[in-house]
């Protein structure tokens, strides 16, 4: 089984990128509810715990099965990069009563017992009331579990971006697309996603796919698929594995010897590329301090920028994976520094 995407002409130059909160937060929800054997995200998930149990989560789970359906009007389309949780989850409130019943009803037949069950029953007899107990679900969710650590996952999420961004570059929409994910293929103007259900859609109207980079959705792929849901791959984000890992900003005696403590520790914190302020909650420096090693590195040959949306991102050269990694071997023509 299969889900297949047909591009058209216009819709591989519509094709883009966004982050969305909302997306996440339920992609974490549901890391909790059916953890995947050996997931990453052991240590958040315990500490996590004590705090799901305070939250009025049971309306959420019971929409959310572990094969299946969710309701599509929990996912509004991202709407870009810089897109806040606020204005997506207003975009949940306002879904509109008749839809939301069918898609409920959808999401509970996935589960036997959950429609008959009290939630099952509350949330099909007053739809209105339901979107509105979702979307407060999914708030205080945010609220506890995500907003805290937002800007360390943004900061994942964002060079994930920024490595896409290369790669489009260099090599073509289908460079990107069929380096998204093992279950994701890219063939003759056609996206294939191996995973049930089976499902074919044919773009209309050059509106493309947006891809949504996810820490939590590991290890498979999700999205919105069925029109009038957009199309959307959630897929999960390179650098996870050293998330919750703590930074390692002294890893080398020669290189804090050489460079100093604090631009050492910015250098080897960029194993992908990030912004001050996400290197700067990532080393628990001050941001003008961050900023000022940024530009003495780069300055020196050891980091380039780029700016994606409203940031601008670092990232090593040659020089600087070589003095990082040890490994003289990489040095090599980067791409020209783009401009401030």
């Amino acid at each position: 089984m299969a889900i297949t995407i047909r591009f058209g002409p216009a819709d591989p130059l519509n094709c883009r990128f966004a982050l969305s909160p909302v997306w996440e937060t339920q992609a974490a929800l549901r890391a909790l509810a059916h953890p995947p054997e050996g997931a990453p995200h052991r240590r958040w998930a315990r500490e996590a715990a004590p705090l799901v149990r305070s939250l009025p989560l049971d309306a959420l789970w019971a929409v959310m099965p572990r094969h299946g359906y969710t309701p599509d009007f929990l996912f509004p389309a991202p709407a870009g990069p810089t897109a806040s949780f606020e204005e997506e989850v207003a975009r949940i409130r306002a879904t509109d009563p008749g839809r939301a019943e069918g898609e409920l009803a959808r999401a509970l037949a996935c589960t036997p017992g959950a429609a008959g069950s009290a939630v099952g029953r509350a949330l099909l007899a007053d739809p209105a009331a339901a979107v509105t107990t979702l979307a407060a679900a999914v708030t205080r969710a945010w609220e506890t579990l995500l907003a805290p650590e937002w800007p360390r996952l943004r900061a994942v999420l964002d060079a994930d971006v920024a490595h896409r961004a290369r790669q489009l570059a260099d090599g073509g929409l289908g460079r990107v697309l069929d380096s998204l994910h093992p279950q994701i293929t890219w063939c003759d103007g056609t996206l294939r996603i191996d995973r049930p259900p089976r499902h074919h859609r044919v773009l209309a109207g050059g509106e493309g796919v947006t891809l949504v980079p996810s820490v939590f959705v590991w290890p498979g792929v999700a999205g919105g698929f069925e029109a009038p849901a957009p199309a959307a791959v959630l897929y999960p984000a390179r650098g996870i594995a050293r998330l919750w890992s703590p930074p390692r900003t002294d890893r080398r005696g020669a290189l804090v010897r050489l460079l100093g403590r604090g631009r050492a520790a910015v250098l080897t914190a960029l194993e992908e590329p990030a912004s001050t302020t996400a290197l700067a909650t990532r080393l628990g420096l001050a941001p003008s301090s961050v900023s000022a090693h940024l530009s003495t590195l780069r300055d020196a040959g050891l980091l380039v920028s780029c700016r994606v949306g409203h940031q601008v991102l670092y990232a090593r050269t040659a020089l600087g994976r070589a003095l990082t990694d040890g490994h003289p071997d990489d040095l090599e023509a980067d791409p020209p520094t783009t401009p401030r």
